[in-house]
């Protein structure tokens, strides 16, 4: 069986270029995969994914023509079924046989190659057969096909094909771009395959216009990406082929110089990528004068309306120049770069005029102009929302910083939805908020009112910064309140991938807020105030919603490198003050270190267990009862320890409160030792060891029922 590596390539029209590498990616892993399922290809086979604009290919070393022939044991029938009592063969049984290609022409004969096996409770029939390996055609074209049909395609469209016949005829194929050529070459030899029409040959295009051969033929499975590069002026590789959009990026910054370089920007690095398939990046610039603008809108309409790469300075401001990642490499780019500068200045000339024109109202006179914007049917309208914001950001205020600090979130929250309705961000959505902290500026309005205005979508993303000012952490609380107790107050809940209002994002939104500003708020508290500036709109969903908060949390925490056991610890109580989470995780890590923990742990959950099974607990002491040393021991070192441990953990010093308690491991473990716990006797009222002069136990307390040993 000879062994040589395997390439395929289907050539195309443009492929969607935001899924290229995802196409890329799976086409190669599923037709290598295919292949090591059917032993075409060993398990640790290299597989090299090529990915262009018009193509996609896939390299596999190591693919057999041959598969080896495999041993197969298949079971039959039970044997009661198979077999007669006088032990010949049932009908069923030949008929299975026979389908599976066996002689039944002597019955006798065909029952002797049966084997009898256990199988359960019972015997059945087994039979051992040789399968012959799979040919590398029949393997390949399996493969092929199965690759096809699981590629993640955004959308399919169909197009015709001549048929291959006598008579004149048209067949329909379905494909994300219709299909031009096949390239299937094992070595230097073409494997035979069909697929959307097209046979299988070894040669393909190159560029459309600077390929030095109109027909690029590859002569070895082993040549592809360098003939492909050398006669059709072609990157097949994605991942190289952005390396050297990267390498020409950071050079054309460098011979700009002061410091200038490239916006970075993964997504669009890879959709320009996905454009081209041989980039050459030119130097453009625009007027000077449209520096003006924001520079977000400029970025924004040079990345998404044509692809370019804006230059930043040393100190991160826009400069009047941009980048373009060109498809063609002509002696003379003058031509290139002009028509880029002329394709650009129209977009930025937009933006100018948006801007000049939304600075000629105030936001203040825009707040009228929300009450006719529809936010939800079942909510009202955007004006109504606002509103709802105000409440709440202003009840959230009066709480962290009083009146002032009330007035000013008040403020912002009547504010921060006005550009809504501005041209700008009619023109580019992305920019709703950061639009309004411009507008808010140019108003005059304070410094800390436009940063709330803008933050308020903060954190639009995971990673992204929280609001920069006090005044915007309330807005952006009290924002994302809303939606999350209106949304689940109207049933309108995120199920499976779906979650069009983003109520996930929302939550860890508060999460974050709550724990990295370590703010002074009760969880439940805030659902309160939320739920009632609803009037009559919504059902009270705030312990749905609470839950949906706290399985966030927890996913969050876990992704955090926390262990699920100290997760579990810490949320088990449902802390009402998420900015203390941090500092209980670090208790219980600590807590777990100590030597004492696991028998403390042990001992905690034993009367878990006990309490579970109580009708009812007194959690109260009378000492006069104590009759064995190891209850008093118990008895008087609680005494001691427990107003110290609650101390701690009422001063949020939740480390020290738990190694306080863990000098409780010998009197808890020699209790446990000597004596009997849920004794029968009714005349022996000791519910617990927590002393009756110290009052109630804190939640960290050891309750159980204690009795002498013997009764």
């Amino acid at each position: 069986m000879t062994a040589q590596n395997l390439l395929v390539e289907l050539f195309v029209e443009e492929l969607p270029p935001k899924a290229l590498n995802k196409l890329g990616q799976a086409f190669a892993s599923v037709l290598a995969e295919q292949l090591k399922a059917q032993g075409l290809a060993a398990a640790d086979a290299q597989v090299t994914a090529f990915a262009s604009p018009r193509r996609l290919a896939a390299h596999v070393t190591g693919v057999l023509e041959q598969a080896a022939d495999k041993a197969v044991q298949q079971k039959l029938m039970p044997v009661a079924v198979g077999l007669d009592a006088a032990g010949n063969a049932s009908p069923a049984l030949l008929k299975k046989l026979q389908a599976l290609g066996v002689d039944v022409s002597d019955p006798a004969a065909a029952v002797a190659a049966c084997k009898r096996a256990p199988d359960g409770k019972a015997q059945a029939l087994f039979y051992d057969s040789v399968v012959k390996g799979a040919c590398l055609q029949v393997g390949l074209q399996k493969a092929l096909d199965e690759a096809l049909a699981k590629l993640p395609i955004p959308k399919v469209m169909q197009y015709q094909l001549e048929t291959d016949c006598e008579l004149p005829g048209w067949s329909s194929v379905n494909f994300v771009r219709p299909a031009h050529s096949l390239i299937a070459l094992h070595g230097s030899s073409v494997v035979p395959v069909k697929v959307l029409g097209l046979s299988a040959g070894n040669a393909t295009q190159g560029h459309r216009f600077e390929a030095r051969v109109s027909r690029v033929v590859v002569a070895h499975a082993d040549q592809y990406a360098q003939v492909l590069k050398r006669d059709g002026s072609v990157i097949a590789s994605f991942a190289e082929r952005r390396d050297e959009i990267v390498r020409q990026l950071q050079a054309a910054a460098t011979r700009v110089g002061q410091g200038a370089r490239p916006i970075e920007d993964e997504a669009l690095l890879d959709e320009v990528t996905a454009l081209v398939e041989r980039p050459n990046v030119l130097v453009c610039q625009f007027e000077k004068e449209f520096l003006g603008v924001p520079q977000e809108c400029l970025i924004l309409t040079m990345k998404a309306n044509q692809k370019y790469f804006p230059l930043l300075d040393a100190a991160g401001k826009l400069t009047h120049q941009f980048l373009v990642v060109s498809n063609i490499s002509p002696q003379d780019p003058s031509a290139v770069i002009g028509g880029n500068e002329r394709v650009v200045r129209p977009r930025l000339a937009d933006a100018k005029f948006f801007f000049d024109q939304d600075r000629k109202k105030t936001l203040e006179s825009r707040v009228e102009g929300l009450s006719k914007v529809v936010y939800h049917n079942k909510l009202g309208t955007q004006g109504e929302r606002m509103a709802r914001v105000c409440a709440i950001a202003r009840a959230i205020g009066q709480q962290l910083g009083g009146e002032p600090l009330a007035r000013q979130a008040e403020l912002a929250a009547r504010l921060a939805k006005t550009d809504l309705l501005t041209d700008m961000v009619g023109e580019f959505p992305e920019l709703q908020g950061i639009m309004g902290g411009y507008y808010a500026r140019h108003d005059g309005l304070p410094v800390e009112i436009a940063q709330a205005v803008e933050d308020h979508y903060k954190p639009r993303f995971a990673g992204d910064g929280l609001p920069r000012h006090p005044v915007g952490v309330v807005v952006a609380l009290a924002d994302k309140l809303e939606t999350l107790v209106g949304m689940f107050g109207i049933g309108n809940l995120p199920s499976g991938d779906k979650d069009p209002f983003a109520l996930r994002r929302h939550a860890l939104g508060v999460i974050r807020m709550l724990i990295e500003k370590d703010l002074a708020l009760n969880l439940a508290d805030l659902l309160a105030l939320a739920t009632p500036v609803f009037g009559g709109k919504i059902t009270d969903a705030s312990q749905a919603l609470a839950d949906f908060i706290y399985d966030r949390l927890a996913g969050s925490l876990r992704e955090q490198d926390f262990s699920a056991q100290e997760v579990d610890a810490v949320l088990a109580l449902r802390p009402a003050r998420l900015g203390q989470i941090a500092r209980r995780l670090a208790a219980v890590r600590a807590f777990a270190a100590l030597p004492e923990s696991p028998a403390l742990a042990a001992a905690n959950k034993r009367i878990g267990n006990i309490l579970k099974k109580a009708d009812a607990v007194d959690a109260h002491v009378n000492a006069a009862l104590l009759q064995e040393q190891a209850e008093r021991a118990l008895h008087a070192a609680m005494i001691k320890l427990l107003p110290e441990s609650t101390a701690q953990f009422e001063a949020g010093d939740y480390t020290a409160s738990l190694q306080t308690l863990a000098a409780l491991r010998d009197p808890v473990d020699a209790f446990f030792d000597d004596v009997m716990v849920n004794a029968q006797e009714m005349d022996l009222p000791i519910s617990s060891v927590w002393p009756v002069d110290h009052g109630s136990p804190p939640r960290c307390a050891l309750p159980v029922f204690a009795a002498p040993q013997g009764g």
